[in-house]
């Protein structure tokens, strides 16, 4: 059965402050180090085969100590969560910045993020992102998108079409990273081998051959960057010929 998105008012990031546990706190052992190894874990195997378990071996404490500091698991895949969504690289968008070079560096860094930790791209749609780096992400393409003029709905969809193009690209990425990494080999074996069965698999597919080649120019890794590129480019493009035709607000 799918995972079901959850209910923010159970999320750790707004549920009440808990009271404090009785005893002292397990010797060595901090929320910060926990999130560390849940972040490594979860690079290593993916959501699917992470646990409170296997994650108190890697820390050789017991379970229990883990639980000192969270009450489940759930809240300790929203903690490692905002982690990966911290490592983004966003500088801070100056009074005078390009609003369009700031905002594809916002898209590049959620897809590096993503690439990085193909699980956490898997969670987003999980957890609503009500973490402090998350949060920040968010206030700072509002703010980015705010400079060029645009507001209200265009605000929203101009918005929506970068982070979500990112977002979606990155999703299908991460899934086949993972397809690549359970095949056994390199990405650009399993693209041919894929190309050959759905070749066999609908003759329909020949109609398109010239366009989808077995072998692609670089490597698929290659291909999909300068896809990326591209597709970031024609967005960016589309909300600049929205920002000139937008009405005066004056």
């Amino acid at each position: 059965m799918a995972d079901q998105p959850r209910d923010p008012g159970v999320s750790i990031w707004v549920a009440p402050p808990k009271a404090r546990r009785r005893g002292s706190a397990p010797t060595g052992l901090s929320r910060e180090r926990i999130v560390r190894a849940a972040l490594a874990l979860l690079d290593a195997d993916g959501v699917p085969a992470f646990s409170m378990r296997k994650l108190a071996g890697e820390l050789d404490v017991t379970p229990m100590s883990v639980y000192w500091y969270v009450d489940n698991k759930d809240e300790l895949l929203e903690l490692a969560l905002d982690a990966a969504f911290g490592e983004m690289r966003i500088p801070p968008l100056g009074e005078h910045g390009d609003w369009r070079a700031h905002l594809r560096t916002l898209a590049r860094e959620y897809r590096s993020c993503f690439q990085r930790h193909p699980w956490a791209a898997q969670l987003s749609g999980r957890f609503l992102a009500l973490g402090p780096n998350a949060l920040f992400l968010s206030t700072s393409a509002v703010g980015t998108v705010a400079r060029s003029g645009l507001s209200g709905d265009a605000l929203g969809a101009a918005l929506g079409l970068v982070l979500q193009f990112a977002y979606g690209f990155a999703l299908g990425e991460a899934q086949w990273l993972v397809r690549v990494r359970d095949s056994g080999s390199t990405e650009d074996e399993l693209h041919k081998s894929v190309y050959g069965i759905v070749e066999r698999a609908d003759a329909r597919f020949l109609e398109n051959a010239d366009w989808i080649r077995p072998e692609v120019e670089g490597g698929v890794a290659a291909a999909r960057d300068r896809q990326f590129e591209l597709g970031l480019d024609m967005a960016l493009a589309g909300i600049d010929a929205a920002v000139r035709t937008a009405p005066d607000p004056g």
